[in-house]
């Protein structure tokens, strides 16, 4: 596998095809996959608000093996169970309380490989580079700039109508991997939140110990540079080689095309606005022209690409967010509203507005909550911290 994604010094600023359907070369999309131990943890918490988890599979139609631990899932599927585990526990931030459940162990030889690591930024280059070793689907990004760094996390797949729900859960883990290389009272100067605010934001405040900001257009743990030079007490050089070695042996049994990994650099670089072509190939060391002869013989263009990232990433600010189409359209670099409103109806054949009125995501409110902590059931609280099971990125 390639570790092509590149991810420079940000800019701040300021963030539904389903698997199997055509993308940009007419081919179907792979399914982007989670890995295992999501769905245990999904499934604990479910039990604990007093929801049954095998009613809502039943429901969903999802297969019970999801949850047990021994099979990959796919985005979309988790996406799926805990929007409607959020909804039936009255508890709009499930995605938040199982990225709590993540460990660093959780992340099996890629948090071996972290936790011995020389520094934590060396720990967080490793989650950049690697990261595909844990999961399909979504990509890591590590940025800095004027002394502030930025740690991002994009889904890319199709599945864009769980993007928000994937994301937080994600911000969650990666805060308790950070916690675990560096002292648990670390905390990140903001939280950036690709989706509305919740009804009681308090959760999230509470985890984070930060400004939570909502509504934003990426994913993001914002912190003050000096940490990526902190060093790792106890990191083993001989245990560091070994687990590196083994993740390179895992990436050299998986495949990807130029296809898949311009699909990876797009989805965190569209709403940086450097999606050009001339860039990419840069990047690649390749002639502009040498780039456009590849992805043709693959069957695709690099502005079918770009627009097919600038569509999912557009998708997903209006069904989970409240961004107007000015501020979405900003966010993707469009020139003007107008114009943003145009290349969406020639992507989905009907307005933006429309299209938001129609995958409005539920639990997204401003209105008054009636408990500061909505009981899900017999057994729990929708505010609590549960203990931490196995889970990943």
């Amino acid at each position: 596998m390639s570790s092509f994604v590149i991810v420079e010094p940000l800019g701040f600023s300021g963030q539904t095809v389903k698997a199997g359907a055509p993308s940009a070369n007419g081919k179907p999309f792979p399914t982007a996959l989670g890995r295992p131990g999501v769905g245990p943890a999904i499934y604990a918490i479910l039990a604990e608000l007093g929801a049954d988890p095998e009613d809502l599979l039943a429901e969903l139609g999802l297969d019970p093996r999801h949850l047990d631990g021994g099979k990959l899932v796919s985005y979309a599927d988790l996406g799926r169970l805990i929007a409607r585990g959020a909804e039936c526990t009255n508890c709009p931030h499930l995605g938040l309380l199982v990225g709590q459940r993540a460990t660093l162990a959780s992340l099996g030889r890629l948090g071996l490989l972290m936790r011995h690591s020389n520094t934590v930024g060396d720990a967080l280059q490793v989650l950049e580079t690697h990261s595909g070793t844990q999961n399909w689907g979504a990509v890591v990004g590590l940025g800095t700039n004027n002394g502030v760094t930025v740690l991002t996390y994009a889904p890319y797949g199709p599945e864009a109508e769980s993007a928000a729900i994937h994301s937080e859960r994600a911000l969650a883990t990666m805060t308790n991997v950070i916690r675990a290389l560096c002292g648990f009272d670390w905390a990140p100067e903001e939280v950036l939140l690709p989706r509305s605010k919740p009804r009681e934001a308090l959760p999230y405040d509470r985890f984070f110990r930060a400004p939570v900001r909502f509504d934003q257009e990426m994913a993001a743990l914002v912190f003050l540079a000096e940490l990526l030079d902190k060093h790792i007490d106890g990191a083993d050089p001989v245990i560091r080689r070994l687990a590196e070695g083994r993740i390179h042996q895992l990436e050299a049994k998986q495949s990807s095309n130029l296809t898949d990994e311009l699909r990876r650099y797009l989805r965190i670089q569209v709403t940086r606005q450097r999606c050009k072509a001339e860039r990419v190939a840069r990047l690649r060391l390749v002639h502009r022209r040498t780039l456009s002869r590849h992805l043709q013989a693959e069957g695709t263009t690099f502005r079918q690409l770009s627009n097919e990232a600038l569509f999912r990433v557009a998708k997903q600010l209006l069904a989970d967010t409240s961004m107007s189409l000015t501020q979405i359209s900003t966010a993707l670099n469009f020139s003007e509203p107008a114009a943003f409103t145009h290349a969406f109806r020639r992507w989905s054949g009907m307005a933006p507005s429309t299209w938001r009125q129609a995958n409005r995501l539920m639990g997204i409110s401003d209105g008054p909550q009636e408990e500061p902590y909505p009981t899900g059931g017999r057994n729990g609280r929708c505010g609590d911290s549960f203990a931490p099971l196995p889970t990943s990125l």
